[in-house]
């Protein structure tokens, strides 16, 4: 027998035995789909995490203070670093735009459990108020979905204007423009002049429950000196961020006045850098999603080659037959092995269209809706290479098994 006449006699047996075969191979099926299913999923949202931080480019970085979160280092408490006042933050901006043709913008969060109000209704105490110049939007990469940005008039005569999140604009005006609406902030009215596009929560929820208003009017609201403002920097060139990087630090070092001795009083991190770290934890994903199919397709081989004992049992007389017609036990095995990796196949198929589908539901809805389609083909070729692994670990005993009968006996076999 040939390789094709092998294959149809496999197709012929499992449709001699249908229902068997439909149960082993949906116990293939379920280990697939836990295989491509995490996989696509992983793959979904990476992608949706790569569109929240293309905006903000890899020649970006955030200057901004340590939080300390109570934390200890070997039984002593961190040391709590001043804040970065108003007037530090425009002594860098000047000093560094100056040497780097760089686009600065200066910001701080006058409150990050705001409740905020329109007419009778209210939202819940979880409203971050960010004060903002005109370069925030661009290096941040929020968009404008409608309106206009905040303007240096407005920040020069404290304006109370304001741009709402796009969660904010869904909760108060469903059905109608907020633009020229008055929002009651921070006890006092603020102009809406702008809606900013769905950004998403990939990241942690925040980006879109957010209201912006003019630096200098957040600015009113620290009658106490205790806001620390962050600086976010965008050079030109990216080529060499790491000298720029070292240039920013040492301006910045002048500006906070640290000693030579101390180390920095403030913090520089990349804008790639939580993409990266989001990376990471995506790889780690990866690992788990291997783990997690492995078992379940482990089960399902051993499941497969106690199926193809019984096979093969069942088959005695017919093994017995083709022997005694001169069927070779190289011949009797490579039926058996091909019968296997077809059922696998046939489960591995199924499982790979339901776990696209299932991976795609999941990445959609747990990246906003911001997730695309995904077609892992890298993954599916993996998955149709596991069942053909699984289909000859799981066939070859039970095949060889089978080369071995004795045509005599297996003839006598009721």
């Amino acid at each position: 027998m040939n390789l094709k006449e092998n294959i149809l006699e496999g197709l012929r047996s499992i449709k001699s035995n249908l229902l068997r075969t439909v149960l082993t191979a949906t116990i293939i099926m379920f280990g697939i789909t836990a295989l491509v299913g995490i996989l696509t999923a992983i793959e979904g949202m990476q992608g949706s995490v790569n569109k929240s931080f293309e905006g903000l480019g890899a020649n970006s970085f955030d200057i901004k203070i340590e939080e300390q979160n109570g934390r200890r280092m070997r039984g002593l408490q961190a040391k709590r670093q001043n804040p970065i006042y108003f007037r530090q933050a425009i002594k860098f901006k000047d000093n560094f735009s100056e040497k780097n043709n760089a686009i600065v913008s200066i910001y701080t969060y006058a409150s990050q459990n705001e409740t905020i109000k329109f007419e009778s209704q209210k939202s819940n105490p979880n409203i971050v108020v960010t004060g903002i110049d005109e370069n925030f939007l661009g290096l941040k990469g929020y968009k404008l979905l409608n309106g206009r940005n905040i303007s240096k008039i407005d920040r020069n005569y404290s304006n109370r204007v304001v741009i709402i999140g796009n969660e904010v604009a869904q909760k108060f005006f469903p059905n109608s423009s907020p633009e020229g609406n008055i929002l009651t902030l921070m006890g006092e009215k603020y102009k809406i002049v702008g809606v900013l596009d769905k950004k998403g929560s990939i990241t942690g929820g925040g980006d879109d429950r957010v209201v912006l208003i003019p630096l200098e009017s957040a600015r009113n609201y620290d009658t106490q000196g205790r806001f620390s403002y962050e600086i976010s920097t965008s050079v030109p060139d990216a080529t060499d961020l790491e000298y720029i990087i070292g240039e920013a630090t040492s301006i910045m070092r002048g500006v906070r006045e640290d000693k030579v001795t101390d180390d920095n009083s403030f913090k520089i991190e990349r804008s790639d850098a939580l993409l990266k770290d989001l990376e990471e934890v995506t790889g780690y994903l990866r690992i788990g999603g291997f783990g997690i199919s492995f078992v379940t397709l482990l089960g399902a081989s051993i499941a497969l080659m106690n199926i193809m004992m019984v096979s093969v049992t069942e088959r005695t007389r017919e093994i017995g037959v083709r022997k005694a017609l001169g069927a070779s036990p190289t011949k009797i095995r490579l039926q058996f092995l091909i019968e296997a990796i077809v059922i696998c196949l046939l489960g591995g198929i199924a499982g790979i269209i339901l776990g696209i589908g299932a991976g795609n539901v999941v990445s959609y809805f747990f990246s906003d809706g911001k997730g695309s389609f995904v077609i892992p083909w890298n993954w599916i070729s993996l998955g149709f290479s596991v069942c053909v692994i699984v289909g000859l670990f799981s066939g070859y005993y039970p095949a060889y098994k089978a080369s071995k009968f004795d045509p005599i006996e297996s003839l006598r076999y009721e």
